[in-house]
């Protein structure tokens, strides 16, 4: 068992998605995969790295054709289990880098929405990015989640008090850009970094998303908020949530990608 088996075989990521907090990345991501769904019929989507099957289950629940690619056998069984047969939906355990199964331009919508949390590579993420692309249709749209550098540097290294061992680990260069391996499980980009890996592949960017924007910093004080507070915080921050000032200062990003 590798490190990422160890952690998603422990770690409740449904629990985190269903929370107040985890509600403004889902919701987000949710519209703006609306957004690249209008005026298709029928289209075929491609969940790569789906999880737990918030996003794949849930558009199979709305009557669309979802295939769901999962590297991580314990996330496919939760997956699984809450498809009641009646979903076109089809579940496989698979890898990123490897969309061997599925021939160029077959689908419509390309999610990518947590392998590149997983990757500590520029190879690897280009392969990841590259073959998602080749798999999406012409015009048809890749959505791309990242995880930022500098809120980790604000909350993790100053705000939980792990400088030291940042620092005694060379877990950081020097100008303040995180270093991940494996076993620490995440990797952090810059805006700076996804756009050199857009620019390997044949797109244009659409839009660069701020997920979750200030959301994370407040986590305590958006999961007490009532529903009526909750919703004017979305309504703020879907204002928001597209201001290229503020994007590297969410923890989440969603790259927004339409293939050329």
């Amino acid at each position: 068992m590798n490190y990422l088996e160890e952690y998603y075989n422990r770690y409740n990521e449904e629990g985190r998605l269903l929370s107040r907090h985890g509600q403004v990345e889902y919701l987000t991501t949710m519209r703006y995969i609306e957004e690249c769904l209008e005026g298709i019929s029928d289209p075929a989507i491609l969940e790569v790295g789906a999880g737990t099957g918030r996003y794949s289950v849930t558009l199979a629940k709305q009557g669309l054709r979802v295939t769901a690619v999962e590297l991580i056998a314990h996330n496919l069984e939760i997956l699984r289990s809450k498809l009641d047969g009646t979903e076109s939906i089809k579940t496989l355990q698979g890898n990123a880098l490897d969309l061997s199964l599925f021939s160029d331009d077959t689908f419509d919508l390309t999610l990518l929405l947590g392998p590149m949390y997983h990757l500590y590579t520029k190879e690897e993420k280009r392969k990841a990015l590259s073959e998602a692309v080749r798999v999406t249709k012409p015009g048809g749209h890749i959505l791309v989640a990242y995880c930022m550098n500098d809120p980790t540097v604000v909350q993790y290294v100053f705000g939980l008090n792990h400088l030291r061992e940042v620092m005694d680990f060379h877990m950081l260069t020097a100008d303040w850009h995180c270093i991940s391996k494996p076993k620490d499980l995440f990797e952090m980009v810059r805006t700076e970094d996804i756009a050199e890996l857009d620019a390997a592949v044949p797109v244009r960017r659409i839009r660069l998303v701020a997920t979750d924007g200030a959301t994370n910093y407040n986590r305590a004080l958006i999961d007490a908020m009532d529903d009526e507070t909750f919703a004017r915080w979305m309504e703020y921050h879907f204002v928001i949530c597209e201001r290229q000032d503020l994007i590297g200062a969410s923890h989440h990003t969603l790259d927004i990608l339409q293939k050329e």
